[in-house]
């Protein structure tokens, strides 16, 4: 599949769901590829030299890219990459921005108390009171905990009103603080040098060759008094 995401290598699903009722008869590997293609690739010798699992997964990813994704299926006769894409529909739908919001929330599962209420991470909720001693999923902002959606088997039930709030955000919910970038040991400024230095030789620099010529010529133009056996004044007629 296109992407160049972790890769992770485990044991065959279990259980007979739906995929499992669609897919062929026959008995389908999802690790064959990765076994008789890219491991064959890698060799004893170069996997030897491979110090963890980030730099196996950014030569899978190589490898992915440059190779299997562009090279024609034996079966379909398509490259995974051209056909896949083809699959996709034109334009590409964008998500509304209320499912970004959803699909970004965290829940957890509580039960709701005899008073209609639920606690979560010491907070204290009041909940409709029809909600009393179900269990429901608090879906919320982990950066905000002021404002708690209610649902019960699968359905929204309103909305958990604070009643006690002693905290603001989820213990596990961490903001992300980038530290400093670490230095490339690239000089980017002088490649931008490089770069356009190159790009301007195949051009002519007019300012430069007007600032060069002599005050009243016109660049380009054929300076007489180089010639041999020029003219150099009066009239020699």
């Amino acid at each position: 599949m296109p992407g160049n995401g972790p890769v992770r290598f485990g044991g065959r699903p279990s259980g007979k769901g739906p995929a499992h009722r669609l897919a062929p008869r026959r008995s389908v590997d999802p690790t064959r590829t990765v076994r008789e293609q890219f491991l064959v690739e890698l060799g004893e010798r170069a996997a030897a030299s491979v110090t963890g699992l980030a730099e196996l997964n950014r030569l899978l990813a190589a490898w992915i890219d440059t190779q299997y994704h562009v090279t024609a299926h034996s079966e379909t006769g398509q490259p995974p990459l051209r056909r896949w894409h083809a699959a996709l529909p034109s334009p590409l739908p964008l998500p509304a921005p209320a499912q970004l919001a959803e699909a970004f929330l965290w829940s957890e599962r509580r039960k709701v108390t005899k008073t209609a209420t639920v606690s979560l991470h010491g907070n204290t909720y009041q909940v409709d009171p029809a909600l009393a001693g179900r269990y429901v999923e608090l879906a919320f902002d982990p950066f905000d905990l002021t404002r708690i959606d209610v649902r019960h088997d699968k359905q929204p039930a309103g909305t958990a009103t604070p009643f006690t709030i002693g905290r603001h955000s989820h213990p596990k919910a961490r903001p992300e603080h980038p530290g400093p970038a670490e230095p490339t040991g690239i000089d980017y400024l002088r490649v931008l040098d490089d770069t356009r230095g190159r790009q301007l030789q195949g051009q002519v620099n007019y300012a430069a060759l007007l600032d060069a010529a002599p005050a009243g010529q016109i660049p380009g133009q054929l300076d007489l008094t180089l010639l041999p056996g020029a003219l150099t004044g009066g009239d020699h007629s």
